[in-house]
């Protein structure tokens, strides 16, 4: 190839030379642990009877609860009393009945395994390294959850209350560098609740979140925030 083609080639790849960048970032905390922590949440307030407190104005008491995600298990309690037809009050001094929380351990804990063959020093600074025939790693996380209630005005206690407590688990594991082989509770929650079929039977943590239509309608005529009128159906 000549010179004056070399250069011309040359300046014709400059020309449609291009770059990119892609930026990548991560919370602070990964989502499968926020999942394994919320699933086993779940699991523990499931065990846990509000059907009593059905008709009965319900204040929610959290701050004997120190944990992580103390937002998710209180709200998940409040969504589960409203379910059994309690009503949530604002205030202590405005409820029949005082429900209190703590928690007795809320958060993950993480656990590797392989067999194999460890890694060896041989003379002559050489070293071999370990190999893994089989390998798993297994994060877990645990929610222990107590409650008591008692009634507003006099203070007795309704009932013994208890403590629930719960486990979720999320494994993945090798086989001679094949895999990962993933099993485990939260694995079964994506599955049931990400996908829908016409055929599939209800789940305890439902794929669609469904609410119903408010009941108690303003009289017809009345102005609403739009500006526009209601109309009964």
């Amino acid at each position: 190839m000549s010179f004056h083609r070399l250069v011309l080639l040359t300046a014709l790849m400059a020309a449609f030379v291009g770059c990119s960048s892609m930026k990548r970032s991560d919370t602070a905390r990964t989502a499968r642990e926020q999942l394994l922590i919320s699933n086993a949440v779940d699991q523990s307030l499931a065990k846990c009877d509000f059907a009593p407190f059905r008709g009965s104005k319900v204040f929610v008491e959290d701050k004997f609860i120190e944990c992580v995600d103390k937002g998710y298990v209180t709200a998940s309690i409040r969504h589960r009393l409203m379910m059994n037809g309690a009503v949530v009050a604002a205030k202590a001094e405005e409820s029949d009945v005082v429900l209190e929380l703590r928690s007795g351990g809320v958060g993950t804990d993480n656990s590797d395994s392989y067999v194999g063959i460890p890694a060896i020093v041989l003379p002559g600074m050489l070293t071999l390294p370990e190999v893994h025939f089989w390998e798993k790693s297994r994060q877990t996380a645990l929610a222990k959850i107590g409650m008591v209630a008692y009634d507003s005005k006099n203070h007795e206690m309704l009932g013994s209350g208890g403590v629930s407590s719960s486990f979720a688990d999320d494994s993945n594991a090798f086989f001679l560098g094949i895999g990962p082989f993933q099993n485990g509770t939260i694995r079964d929650e994506i599955r049931d609740t990400t996908t829908r079929q016409s055929s599939q039977p209800n789940q305890t943590i439902p794929a669609i979140v469904a609410f119903r239509e408010v009941t108690n309608l303003p009289d017809p005529g009345r102005v609403q925030l739009t500006g526009e009128q209601r109309e009964h159906r």
